[in-house]
């Protein structure tokens, strides 16, 4: 047996076993991997402003902390401490007032009256205020699981962004492929991974911003309702409305109609028309021509879909894993039809 089938063999055997040894972490290790990836140009800028690599991997380590998981810890509290609070009394009436307007608004549809009132009509409201509280429950019980994968993804992204250069280069000379090769495979997946997690992050901000802004003068908490609104975003087509339109049926069963109007025709025209449709994919764009080195050659509408279907799988993070496995096998295409058009090439001359 050769060295190289033996070595190969125990690899594979090792490899084995250090997944099933990391089998708690592998999810909080692909993502700082990934986070990592995707904010290597940015860590490279301030690391030649700043002249060192450990500042620069701290102040990407402090930024990620304040975009991403002090709104979600923000929102994780600020839901069970209301949820503790809600009078259920209240709350039944306050939903048996909304079912009787949803019934009212339907009874126009007569070709689906029947349909509807049938849908309706098995609406239990106990039992659904019962759920709705359970909700508490259920964040307290998994918000100390959810701060402590936090905690290890960032962990992991500090000593993965500090580390960057050595481990890419020590997993390019590992693959026996090209060193040319090597570096287009890491530089088209980490173009990718900018261009989607920058346009995500300005977008959800830039629309959770304008939600939030605008409930402020309807007596709402700003900063919760934008937090949640920008990553309600992050769902295709169906994101924002997920968030406004509970708001506009609260609003028109419990206060004013005109204010429900008035949410749901700014909602519809300022975010989801000219945020979304316009602004989104001029972001995209500058983004793609001006932020990385190379504009990535992946279709924006593959991007898409594997954003859909990353947070079907693999939930909230999924809009970064989704992206990053459609494009890195996309790149292993490329690279095999180029090593099977010289291997036939190669055998043609023979």
């Amino acid at each position: 047996m050769k060295a190289v089938y033996f070595l190969v063999a125990i690899a594979i055997v090792m490899i084995f076993f250090m997944v099933e040894l990391f089998s708690p972490f592998l999810k909080a290790i692909c993502v700082s991997v990934l986070l990592a990836v995707a904010t290597n140009s940015v860590t490279l800028y301030l690391e030649n402003r700043l002249k060192s690599r450990i500042i620069a991997s701290s102040i990407m380590t402090i930024v990620l902390t304040a975009l991403f998981f002090i709104p979600i810890l923000y929102c994780i509290f600020s839901f069970a401490n209301f949820f503790n609070q809600v009078d259920k009394e209240v709350l039944i009436n306050n939903l048996s007032e909304m079912k009787i307007f949803v019934q009212k608004m339907i009874s126009d549809l007569v070709f689906l009256n029947d349909f509807l009132n049938d849908l309706t009509s098995k609406i239990d409201i106990g039992k659904t205020v019962e759920n709705i509280l359970s909700i508490s429950a259920f964040l307290g019980k998994n918000s100390a699981k959810f701060m402590i994968d936090m905690i290890m993804i960032l962990i992991f992204f500090f000593f993965f962004t500090l580390y960057s250069n050595s481990i890419a280069t020590f997993m390019k000379e590992l693959l026996p492929i090209k060193k040319d090769d090597s570096t287009i495979l890491f530089y088209e997946s980490s173009n990718v991974m900018t261009v989607v997690l920058y346009s995500i992050l300005i977008t959800a901000v830039f629309e959770g911003f304008l939600f939030g802004f605008f409930l402020t003068f309807f007596g709402y908490d700003g900063l919760l309702f934008g937090v949640l609104y920008g990553f309600a975003s992050l769902i295709p087509v169906v994101g924002g409305v997920i968030m406004w339109l509970p708001i506009v049926i609260y609003e028109a069963t419990t206060n004013s109609l005109t204010n429900a109007v008035i949410i749901a025709v700014y909602s519809i025209l300022v975010i989801s028309v000219i945020a979304d449709t316009f602004i989104k994919p001029m972001i995209i764009k500058y983004i793609n021509q001006k932020v990385v080195k190379t504009p990535t050659s992946v279709n924006e509408l593959l991007i898409f879909f594997s954003i859909v279907a990353g947070l079907s799988t693999f939930g909230f993070w999924g809009m970064i894993i989704g992206p990053a496995m459609v494009t890195f096998f996309i790149s292993i295409m490329h690279l095999l039809k180029k090593y099977s058009d010289d291997f036939k090439e190669h055998v043609s001359y023979d």
